[in-house]
């Protein structure tokens, strides 16, 4: 009888802790119903006038779904830089100025992204700056060319590659002094921990540079000059993750003579291997605007703004029994308030898979973090060898609170509420048959 009252009691709780949220849901709706009633021209929709469905972005910023919206400061900035023509050798060389004034680093320039950034970082510690051996890339005939993969393989390593990099993998920093010799071009790696140092450490022994790929680094901001604080060689982010910069843009940062050599080696250099790599005016000027503009934001209020939205979420679906949430900030990249919904599958007779189809699938269209990675090839093996001893990871639902906008979470928790609800009824309507 007292754990009947007391389950009651804590659905009491919960109710009344949800009621703010469906109040707001109301509200909502009825404004949305006004400015439907009251609407002269509809914006037009790019989209969907070609049959691709727009969505609620509660995945996070993955480049298959677009990334992040830029901010607004740097659409106005990439608008105003279409409207002239500039020497392009004179804007990367300005903006490395200005990237070193914004981060502490000797230099810095605008890439492709993350990935554009380390093929430019392999050719820069490859051919150097000498013009016969950026000519003969990704032809590695008699230059050092060997990349140890610090902590395993990527599966963004094709960048690598591309520019004549062959792969050599260490697990450890013991490792990584083994595996370094007279071939050893570059250390490549994602460590951002304790282990970082050590690695620094060895690489400098070996007078061999260091790539950091922090590509979801930002934020927080303090990440831009952290890394050259450390004296890390050579160090890159994406644009189009939290930086919220243009989405085909990255930086790469670091020692001056290996940004020259890394400028040399790239676009709009005819003849260099990352030729192909294009940024142009509207994301250099794109790139340093988000930089720019991030020294002015709040993180701290961020946090909290994006935490209330996964928290109005995590109100509304706890009101269906059996369903717990948690939400906390994850440390290793994408470092945004992260909601973790949770019930018991084999009794809700729902999987993690079937939330997330049901919530792609409706209307608008939604979609949420689980394991499931839609752009990732077939064959790749990224990190180090799995131990066969290493038990399965359990599939979650996340949503990332920073990719949905003002008012979305209501919906992402409206529906999600009612999906699990649903859930729930059949799978006790059929124990009852």
């Amino acid at each position: 009888m007292h754990q009947a009252v007391s389950g009651h009691r804590r659905a009491f709780l919960k109710w009344l802790a949800a009621a703010p949220v469906f109040s707001a849901i109301a509200l909502q709706t009825t404004g949305k119903k006004l400015a439907a009633a009251t609407a002269r021209v509809p914006a037009m929709d790019v989209y969907r006038r070609i049959g691709v469905r727009p969505f609620i972005n509660g995945r996070g910023t993955w480049t298959y779904l677009s990334g992040s919206l830029e901010l607004p400061e740097v659409r106005r900035a990439m608008e105003a830089a279409a409207g002239q023509f500039v020497d392009m050798f004179e804007l990367q060389t300005a903006a490395g100025r200005r990237l070193a004034e914004l981060s502490g680093a000797e230099s810095g320039m605008v890439t492709s992204g993350s990935a554009g950034a380390m093929a430019a970082a392999t050719a820069a510690c490859i051919a150097g700056s000498d013009p016969a051996r950026i000519w003969q890339l990704p032809d590695t005939t008699g230059l050092k060319h060997e990349v140890v993969m610090l902590g395993g393989r990527s599966a963004f390593d094709s960048a690598i590659r591309l520019a004549g990099g062959k792969l050599v993998v260490a697990a450890s920093v013991a490792e990584l002094s083994k595996a370094i010799n007279e071939r050893t071009a570059m250390i490549y790696t994602t460590w951002r921990d304790e282990r970082l140092p050590r690695a620094l450490a060895a690489a400098r022994a070996a007078n061999v540079p260091l790539l950091l790929d922090d590509a979801a680094g930002i934020p927080p901001l303090d990440n831009l000059s952290r890394y050259a604080k450390m004296g890390v060689d050579l160090y890159c982010f994406s644009g189009g993750k939290g930086l919220r910069g243009p989405q085909c843009a990255g930086l790469l940062l670091g020692r001056a003579h290996l940004i020259e050599a890394a400028l040399k080696n790239y676009c709009p250099w005819e003849g260099a291997v990352c030729r192909a790599m294009k940024v142009g005016k509207e994301e250099i000027i794109g790139m340093l605007t988000a930089v720019e503009t991030w020294h002015q934001l709040d993180l701290g209020a961020l946090n909290r703004e994006w935490n209330r939205k996964v928290q109005r979420i995590a109100k509304l679906v706890e009101t269906v029994p059996g369903v717990t949430t948690k939400i906390d900030i994850p440390t290793d990249g994408n470092s945004y308030p992260t909601l973790t919904v949770r019930w018991d599958e084999d009794h809700f007779g729902f999987t993690v898979a079937d939330c997330d189809r049901a919530l792609r699938d409706g209307e608008p269209r939604i979609e949420v973090l689980t394991d499931n990675n839609p752009s990732m090839v077939a064959g790749v093996e990224d990190g180090p060898s799995p131990s066969s001893a290493e038990p399965p990871r359990r599939n979650s639902l996340q949503i990332v609170s920073m990719t949905m906008q003002d008012g979305e979470e209501l919906i992402v928790g409206r529906r999600l509420r009612e999906v699990l609800a649903a859930a729930r009824k059949k799978a006790g309507a059929a124990a009852r048959a």
